[in-house]
């Protein structure tokens, strides 16, 4: 037998045994000595292209390094987007999606997820000298607008929920914020690391935290569908990561202990 039939027949990675068709996409990690990892780079304290250094930032770049240090491979991080991620993992362009993903249904039909690790509820971001929304129960109003990110799990909620307002569906995360100040939107909605952001860098914008947890979500990583020993080392990097305290350092680091799953 030689070295790459051995290889694809039995191969052990980070504590993980993969055996025959079972190894998978835990197989061409090595094989290739590289993980390639999705993510959305507009995403602040989760995986920020700073644009001040240019430099990726962040809670899951900081833990898509310590996956790679485990499996002892190069990392690549690849550029996508809530509305693409779940086709690029079907593609083979990225091993994982670590890009706070929330759990919805829609997304368990397309992907399989690890355990989660966040869970935020959904914030409305508007103008403080906007006189239309001031608190929560102004959203939903007849003339009203809300805009969203396609593709997010904000999209199918206030799909759901409005029943006055009308929804803007934008592709740019950015847009969110230009069409709110033109005037164009009233609010748009986002979850906690985002929005605390939008507090940091813009003094016109004022938070509505939602009644209760409105629209709580887990958030966790994604893999393409149906392959077990790939989900089962990354459930398993991150239990290793709960208990050595690299998860909750990285959480503390990017300030996102709050909305973290202990």
């Amino acid at each position: 037998m030689t070295a790459a039939l051995a290889f694809c027949e039995i191969f052990h990675l980070g504590g993980v045994r993969a055996e025959g068709a079972e190894a998978g996409r835990l197989a061409e990690i090595g094989a290739r000595g590289e993980l390639r990892v999705c993510i959305w780079p507009d995403y602040f304290a989760m995986s920020w292209r700073s644009p001040r250094t240019g430099t990726l930032e962040g809670m899951d770049i900081d833990m898509a390094e310590a996956l790679a240090r485990r499996l002892r491979v190069r990392l690549r991080f690849v550029e996508t987007s809530f509305a693409e991620f779940a086709e690029r993992l079907d593609q083979g362009d990225c091993d994982l999606a670590m890009m706070g993903v929330g759990i919805t249904p829609e997304r368990e039909k397309r992907v399989d997820f690890s355990q989660p690790y966040l869970a935020s509820p959904v914030y409305a971001v508007t103008p403080r000298s906007s006189a239309r929304v001031r608190q929560w129960s102004d959203l939903d109003r007849p003339g009203n607008v809300i805009a969203v990110v396609a593709g997010t799990r904000m999209e199918p909620l206030m799909r759901e929920t409005l029943r006055h307002a009308d929804l803007l569906v934008l592709r740019s995360p950015l847009s969110r914020e230009q069409e709110v100040l033109a005037g164009r939107a009233d609010a748009f909605m986002s979850d906690y690391p985002y929005t605390r952001r939008v507090l940091q860098a813009q003094d016109w914008a004022r938070v509505i935290e939602p009644p209760g947890a409105f629209g709580n979500s887990l958030y966790a990583y994604a893999v393409r569908k149906g392959d077990r020993a790939w989900l089962a080392e990354v459930n398993a990097f991150l239990a290793a990561a709960r208990a050595d305290g690299t998860l909750a350092a990285a959480a503390r680091r990017h300030g996102l202990t709050p909305v973290l799953v202990e």
